[in-house]
């Protein structure tokens, strides 16, 4: 279902009847079966307020929105084999692509956040919520290692470890064409444009972003890159190569090719491979790494088998 965002105001004729019931019949597109699943996954708001009842009755003038996101209406769940590490401070887990890391208007259920409150919630002590701190984001089409705090005492030392740049933070992209230099790096302010709510290089009046890059393999006309990057600049990664004239493979918002010669490339691909830190209660040093995910994997393989055919 492709993403939309309907909003719907009950007149005196509606007052009473139930949201699921109301909403279905505003609109052709929102069967009552679907926006139970929406209400479920928290994406149907009523006066700005996120509502979890399709039983709850509309009154006359409050504003029913329903954000739909075009995601998988079945919520997703924290495998076992997703977990990278974890101890009694701190859980590192390999998100998939295609997953939010936080909640958004059109869902609560089914984003990372979600999914590891219900991983680590207690079946022996239902009335208590887990303890889990956020302090990074990944893009929704972004795979990869992502660490969280699941103990208050790793709280801030996580976010001041994050906050003052004392974690190593590398990303393996396929990017298109062949980078002029085997190593390099790019150096900005980049700020978000209102108009296009896409990032950007400005002059001024950004913040600066450092993105270094060192090519880990080279094809015809395409290369996998090794990405560090010394700053934490939502996009940082794919506008600087982009604005490089090097999208990254996949990368539709910022002119990424979605078909490579044929082979369909269904997201950015951007890989968030390794992250090395100090351990926030022990001083250890950690080093989290996500294997590449099979779709990448796929990718690289038809890139080789291309350029082997090429250059035979």
């Amino acid at each position: 279902m492709p993403r939309n965002i309907y909003r719907f105001t009950p007149g005196p004729e509606d007052a009473g009847m139930r949201l699921d019931q109301f909403v279905a019949g505003r609109s052709a597109d929102l069967s009552r079966t679907l926006v139970r699943k929406l209400v479920d996954l928290g994406g149907v708001h009523i006066g700005g307020r996120r509502t979890r009842r399709c039983s709850y009755p509309v009154q006359v003038g409050e504003t029913v929105e329903v954000f739909v996101d075009g995601l998988p209406l079945e919520p997703y769940q924290v495998e076992a084999a997703a977990v990278i590490c974890r101890d009694p401070y701190l859980l590192a887990v390999d998100k998939p692509a295609g997953v939010e890391t936080q909640p958004t208007p059109a869902r609560f259920k089914g984003t990372l956040y979600a999914a590891l409150l219900d991983y680590l919630h207690d079946p022996f002590r239902p009335q208590q919520a887990p303890s889990l701190g956020m302090v990074q984001r990944l893009d929704r089409d972004t795979s990869g290692v992502m660490v969280f705090s699941i103990h208050p005492r790793a709280h801030r030392g996580l976010t001041e470890a994050f906050a003052g740049r004392q974690v190593r933070k590398r990303y393996l992209a396929v990017v298109a064409g062949r980078m002029p230099a085997p190593e390099g790096e790019f150096r900005s302010l980049l700020a978000r444009n209102r108009a296009t709510n896409k990032v950007k290089t400005v002059d001024r009046g950004g913040k600066e972003a450092v993105t270094c890059y060192r090519v880990r393999e080279e094809f015809a006309d395409a290369a996998l890159v090794e990405v560090e990057i010394l700053t934490g600049r939502s996009h940082q990664i794919r506008v600087h190569f982009a604005e490089s004239g090097h999208p990254l493979l996949g990368d539709g918002r910022y002119d990424g090719p979605d078909d490579w010669h044929g082979y369909p490339v269904r997201r950015q691909m951007l890989h968030s491979w390794r992250l090395s830190l100090a351990h926030p209660i022990s001083g250890e040093p950690l080093e989290l790494e996500a294997p590449i995910p099979a779709d990448m994997a796929g990718l690289l393989a038809e890139l080789r088998r291309s350029t082997a055919v090429t250059q035979g």
